[in-house]
């Protein structure tokens, strides 16, 4: 969709610690905040209890999360994955949201998703922040997947807006990264749209050094042809010294 991660932090399951982080992102003026892990129903699942401490807003039984939680569980009860579809206070603790907040359904387990946007008169230890999209993920792979592709699109590219993101692979003929440097840095100084990065394995007779191009902005062609005309110049740049670029398909 066109953005990047700016900073990743990784924290305990301890409510104050993911507060602060919380806090601290806001108050650097950050729009789109993820947090991954700890939605479940067990006492360690502290995620949104600390969101909500971050942002001053209390907790509340939300009640379209809670059709999702009994909805999810009927279903496992039906496909008889679980022994009951009651909802007992621990799953029930998974509809418990901040005040305002919006659940996206999960398609694979039982924890909505949380989508909160912080509004602009909300303070975070005395720094008034602009307006923040805050979305809480499970941290089971396939569950975040699930959520990431069928229910946040629509909602991302509010906040986004329309943008499109391309990458290309290449293996470079070449065993030694410093050689490589200098034709790296004159192409990327020449594309400054488009990020060139080498990634460099150990040494060996077989070994070969990848290249990544990848570039974003809001229209597809553009972004094509960016990359495209990086990699031109970084084969012209390559071609005196011998060294050929190889195409990695995806996957």
């Amino acid at each position: 969709m066109g953005a990047f991660v700016r900073r990743a932090v990784l924290v305990r399951d301890d409510e104050e610690a993911i507060a602060a982080e919380v806090r601290g992102a806001i108050s650097r003026g950050t729009d789109l905040l993820f947090t991954s892990g700890g939605l479940g129903p067990t006492d360690d699942d502290r995620t949104v209890a600390a969101v909500a401490k971050a942002v001053g807003l209390p907790l509340e039984l939300n009640e379209e999360a809670l059709k999702m939680v009994e909805r999810r569980y009927r279903e496992l009860y039906e496909q008889g994955f679980v022994d009951s579809p009651e909802i007992t206070p621990s799953r029930r603790k998974m509809a418990i949201l901040p005040k305002g907040a919006v659940p996206l359904f999960n398609p694979v387990g039982t924890a909505p998703g949380v989508w909160l946007e912080v509004s602009a008169g909300c303070e975070v230890r005395g720094v008034e922040s602009g307006k923040a999209v805050i979305v809480c993920l499970p941290g089971v792979p396939a569950e975040l997947k699930g959520i990431f592709e069928n229910s946040l699109p629509p909602l991302l590219e509010q906040v986004l807006g329309k943008g499109f993101y391309d990458e290309r692979t290449f293996e470079a003929t070449c065993r030694d990264e410093s050689v490589l440097a200098p034709l790296l840095k004159k192409v990327a100084e020449k594309h400054p749209s488009v990020y060139l990065k080498s990634k460099a394995r150990t040494f060996g007779q077989e070994v070969r050094i990848r290249i990544l191009f990848a570039a974003s902005g809001s229209d597809k062609k553009a972004v094509e042809q960016a990359i495209h005309n990086a990699i031109d110049d970084l084969l012209a740049e390559l071609e005196p010294h011998g060294i050929v670029l190889i195409p990695v398909a995806e996957g």
